[in-house]
């Protein structure tokens, strides 16, 4: 029997854990030297058994075995490269099956630092976008349930526009770009908007993920004349405690800037999600929108334009993942019940080992239409417009 079994389940947020090759084995021959191989050690912890299933691209026979025991309780089995369907495609539709998802999304773990890194040389950018996305369709290519996520960097529009033509002639299924300013400029910049318009006539949504921006805030925050805290696990380039309180802040402005730039406005049939960055201050933004909007509308042109208030154009185009330990229904009640979706975040530790039970609890008494809506089709609305 299947984890999630009580209705349709969308995913909003999975993942598979590189192997040390994955860019270097489908980069072009030109950059590929350039690409560094993906370190094991920010993900897995040693041992002969990791080794050799690094080495054969599979876990043994006798995991899979034992992981597959586990059943309905697999998520909260092992995670990272030790889950099942972690790195190896054929396992991870055995996983799915246990899992019960219908689709989930499929982001890569350690490519986007590469990709969207401002002080690397362009070519080493777009082409390490275009080595992921080759080895994410592959890795996708034998199961339609998984939706793999597309790379792609901003900062060059040419660049931008050629390389999503690539991601969606592979058959990638959404568009993950970095929550920054793109090559110095706005995302609203009007180089950008064949860009835009590509993804809405494509029908293919655009993603922002955590690690689509530097996780930690500026070193001074951390500066009390008293030892820097590790991050939580254990080690230095993790999200640590005062990096939490910040986390969302550059995909909230990235959003703003979509708005009121006129992004969404000029493309009605454009789709975009926020994911693994909370939800929590999602109501708050809608608010702060609407009242820039009205104050600012006589002297920006931009916003004197909108036919719609932002907190319309964002609930018809966008959606959001909450974390599990958020609290879902209080989230709904602010604003409403189109902007959420449910995520695993599969197999990241992040995610929990019952995600479905945190959001139940915090979803409890909310009717059977908002449920539907969370659990499935506010995803399925990304994927469909």
């Amino acid at each position: 029997m299947a984890y999630a079994r009580e209705r349709t389940y969308f995913d909003a947020d999975s993942h598979l854990m590189e192997l040390p090759d994955f860019l270097t084995a489908h980069a072009d021959p030109g950059v590929r030297d350039r690409i560094p191989q993906i370190d094991l050690d920010a993900g897995a912890r040693s041992s002969d058994s990791w080794q050799e299933a690094a080495r054969t691209g599979a876990h043994s026979p006798e995991k899979v075995a034992e992981l597959v025991a586990l059943g309905d309780d697999l998520i909260a089995g092992p995670k990272g490269y030790f889950a099942l369907g972690a790195f190896n495609k054929h396992e991870r539709g055995t996983a799915l099956d246990l899992l019960g998802f219908q689709q989930q999304f499929v982001f890569s773990t350690f490519s986007a630092p590469v990709a969207f890194d401002p002080t690397c040389d362009l070519d080493v950018r777009y082409g390490t976008a275009r080595a992921h996305n080759r080895a994410m369709a592959e890795f996708c290519s034998d199961d339609s349930r998984l939706i793999g996520v597309a790379l792609l960097p901003l900062d060059d529009a040419t660049a931008s526009l050629n390389e999503l033509e690539f991601a969606i002639s592979l058959g990638l299924g959404a568009i993950w770009v970095p929550h920054r300013p793109a090559g110095g400029r706005s995302p609203g910049h009007n180089d950008l908007d064949p860009v835009w318009a590509r993804m809405a006539e494509a029908k293919i949504p655009f993603l922002l993920h955590v690690g689509g921006n530097p996780l930690q805030i500026k070193p001074e925050w951390m500066d009390t004349g008293r030892p820097v805290p590790t991050d939580w696990l254990g080690g230095g380039e993790n999200v640590r405690g005062k990096d939490m309180i910040a986390l969302h802040h550059a995909a909230e402005t990235f959003v703003g800037a979509l708005v009121l730039d006129g992004v969404l406005e000029r493309h009605p049939e454009l789709r975009g999600g926020v994911i693994e960055l909370g939800a929590g201050w999602v109501p708050s933004l809608l608010r702060r929108l609407d009242l820039v909007a009205q104050i600012w509308k006589r002297s920006e042109p931009d916003l004197g334009a909108l036919s719609s208030a932002p907190s319309e154009l964002i609930t018809r185009q966008m959606a959001f993942t909450p974390y599990p330990f958020e609290d879902v229904g209080a989230m709904i009640r602010e604003s409403n019940p189109d902007l959420y979706m449910f995520s695993s975040d599969y197999p990241h530790i992040e995610g929990g080992r019952n995600p479905l039970g945190r959001f139940e609890a915090s979803l409890d008494g909310m009717p059977e239409e908002v449920l539907e809506k969370f659990y499935s089709a506010n995803m399925a609305s990304l994927l469909s417009s």
